[in-house]
């Protein structure tokens, strides 16, 4: 080879391997200042949510198109290097959109900071009343919860019989996670009140086949009466009466028709269901109950107008109102009265209730 053809191939290498020199040092550079460099964002906050199961190409490639990161393949080449690909935890994330790749790296290996609350459902309510007060903090939305607690295929999941939850709900306090999925709410309260009421049949086997079998009723209908005597009694004492005193009107030959009369049915069958009759659409749930609504037969949980249960529960019961139904203390009572905020005056007969509310009632 000439000499000069000789340098000129030389001229070529070097060259060519100074500009792939060059060219390496602008990547090495480029790479090595990657982790630090801050993503091209306006400051705000982005959510998202790393499930489980999620490859880290996969949270690459979401971060990518949320615009938290630029080249998702050095993110992951940067996490590799790190090790890790495999510490990233799940959860859902609030990320600003001009942070450095080490930061939203270090923010997904360090994970969501749970913050839970404390949810009180007292005895009594109903699932709407229960549902504000999730919603109220910042659990759940009450909207999705009624949904769920409507919705056909959910209920027979949880083998429900009816058009609703009611009932089902176990009253107590909670610890929940803020902004939790519905569902898990929901399931959270269904699972404590089966274990609640398998404890209650498992300690009163004979007691709960005697009333099942004298009235020919199911769990359903026992936990409707648990539903009724909760929303009448004040004092715990007085459970097992009130629970009597309704199912000596179901029962009793001398006691025609055999309608249950209370109040707080109709309220219900007013405020909860998604269709109401004429009447209930007409009644201010602030007010007392008009003759309107005490004559209104179209509402199917008027017990003064309906024989028996109503359609279904009228609250979630506490564990004390399901006992009380379980062992009901054998009185021979019809009728009761409120003689103040807490107690009742009770009546063998008619007359003898008369009398009673014209002594307590003035």
């Amino acid at each position: 080879m000439p000499r000069g053809s000789f340098r000129t191939a030389l001229i070529i290498v070097l060259g060519s391997v100074l500009v792939v020199g060059v060219i390496a040092g602008i990547l090495i550079t480029r790479a090595l200042a990657y982790p630090g460099d801050p993503h091209r964002g306006a400051g705000k906050e982005v959510e998202l949510e790393v499930r489980s199961g999620m490859s880290f190409p996969a949270i690459a490639a979401m971060l990518a198109d949320r615009g938290l990161i630029d080249k998702p393949s050095w993110f992951r080449l940067y996490a590799m290097w790190e090790g890790d690909t495999t510490n990233v935890k799940t959860g859902k994330y609030m990320l600003h959109d001009n942070l450095t790749p080490r930061q939203v790296l270090a923010v997904l290996v360090a994970g969501v900071k749970e913050v839970v609350t404390k949810v009180t459902l007292p005895e009594g309510k109903n699932m709407l009343e229960f549902f504000a007060l999730i919603d109220a903090a910042k659990v759940a939305k009450a909207g999705e919860l009624e949904a769920l607690a409507r919705d056909r295929e959910f209920l027979g999941r949880h083998g429900i019989i009816g058009d609703t939850v009611e009932g089902y709900l176990f009253p107590d306090t909670y610890e929940f996670r803020l902004n939790e999925k519905p569902a898990v709410v929901m399931q959270r309260l269904i699972t404590h009140h089966q274990e609640v009421w398998n404890d209650l049949l498992a300690k009163h086997p004979r007691d709960a086949a005697k009333v099942k079998e004298r009235l020919g009723w199911t769990d359903r209908e026992v936990l409707v009466m648990a539903s009724i005597v909760e929303k009448e009694a004040v004092d715990p004492a007085e459970r097992p009466r009130i629970a009597q005193v309704f199912i000596n009107r179901l029962t009793s030959p001398s006691f025609q028709p055999r309608r249950l009369e209370t109040d707080p049915t109709i309220r219900y069958g007013c405020m909860v269901p998604v269709h109401k009759s004429a009447a209930c659409q007409q009644w201010d749930k602030r007010d007392r109950l008009h003759r309107a609504q005490l004559d209104d037969k179209d509402n199917p949980y008027n017990t003064y107008q309906h024989e028996g249960l109503p359609p279904g529960p009228i609250c979630n019961p506490g564990k004390s109102s399901i006992q009380a139904v379980l062992s009901p203390d054998g009185s021979e009572f019809f009728y009761f009265v409120a003689k103040d905020a807490r107690n009742h005056a009770f009546a063998r007969s008619f007359d003898e209730h008369k009398r009673n509310v014209e002594k307590y009632m003035k």
